[in-house]
């Protein structure tokens, strides 16, 4: 199973390990980050909307299962223009599958009101280590997919969740989309450093 940390929330680094051969089926982590970008951080919740008239954010979780913000680490907005800006959580509360927040510094609603729609990013090294056979889906994405015996099939584009699996969702190299079971008869190492993924059958798939 895909591990997805807070878009969902996490917790210290871990370069993925490829899953358990044989029987095991390679895992993605709950609920999924957006992609990591090149600056090293991960999106993990946004601003829904201020809550009161203190500065108080309510913020969207990707991973509503994460503690990861609730300790309060320093994050990174990055705002609608693309400016980023460091900050530090200063409280956290739960309040029914959101997370209400205060950043130093945002002290009234006003304020709130112009962070609506920011992302809230972390560093990827403050994601919770994983168990083997795990990785996180943002470490995934835009991997090569390679079938057994080395043909490229493309990239990896997402990892979505059904009610029956987690699929990777495959941009081919000869055009469209594919969506590959994460299971051990379609998809055998996952090579996070490598950034590989070996797809091992299409069988029913076309």
């Amino acid at each position: 199973m895909a591990r997805g940390v807070t878009k969902g929330a996490s917790r210290p680094p871990r370069g993925e390990k490829p899953p358990k051969a044989a029987s095991a089926e390679p895992k993605a982590a709950p609920a999924r980050p957006k992609a990591r970008p090149a600056d090293g951080y991960v999106v993990v919740a946004e601003v829904a909307r201020p809550h009161g008239v203190q500065g108080e954010l309510r913020l969207k979780l990707y991973n509503p299962d994460s503690d990861l913000l609730a300790r309060r680490p320093l994050v990174r907005l990055r705002l609608a223009d693309g400016a980023t800006r460091d900050i530090a959580i200063t409280s956290a509360r739960d309040a029914n599958k959101a997370l209400l927040v205060r950043l130093a510094g945002i002290d009234d609603r006003d304020a709130a009101e112009a962070l609506r729609g920011a992302e809230i990013c972390v560093p990827r090294e403050s994601f919770p280590p994983l168990e083997e056979g795990e990785f996180y889906a943002c470490d995934v994405e835009g991997a090569r997919a390679v079938l057994r015996g080395g043909a490229e099939l493309g990239h990896v584009a997402a990892v979505t969740s059904y009610p029956t699996c987690e699929v990777l969702v495959i941009e081919r190299t000869s055009g469209g989309r594919l969506e590959v079971p994460l299971l051990a008869a379609y998809v055998g190492a996952v090579d996070v450093e490598q950034g590989m993924v070996e797809i091992l059958s299409l069988d029913g798939l076309d």
